[in-house]
């Protein structure tokens, strides 16, 4: 599959998921700690409410979960779960460096540009 083709996919589930899900499928992936650092919250828990449909995020939260989700299923139709979880957490050299974890709630357009680098090497 082209990078491209697994773009427009990863596009269309992200427009086509809902909030909730997407923060179950996030706290699936990464656990509620690491969903949470990637949103940019303070409290895990919040990501397990969201999940269950018991509150709704923010709208900059929101944001943040369907940046990450477009991203996570970018590269799990390339790689496997532990491979993303791995990306996610580590300096990436496309990023001066940086965590894509810590960037992708102020830097989604760079992240998911690293995330398209990696899927096409593949």
């Amino acid at each position: 599959m082209t990078t491209t083709a697994a773009d427009q996919i990863a596009f269309d589930a992200m427009t086509r998921t809902s909030v909730a899900e997407i923060a179950r499928f996030l706290q699936e992936l990464f656990g509620q700690r690491l969903t949470a650092l990637i949103v940019g919250i303070q409290n895990p828990k919040a990501v397990g409410q969201w999940a269950r449909g018991e509150r709704e995020p923010h709208p900059q939260a929101a944001r943040h979960l369907r940046d990450a989700f477009h991203v996570a299923k970018l590269l799990l139709q390339v790689e496997s779960a532990l491979t993303v979880q791995s990306w996610f957490l580590g300096m990436n050299p496309q990023l001066d460096d940086e965590t894509p974890a810590l960037l992708i709630a102020t830097r989604p357009a760079d992240v998911l540009r690293a995330a398209r680098a990696f899927a096409a090497i593949g």
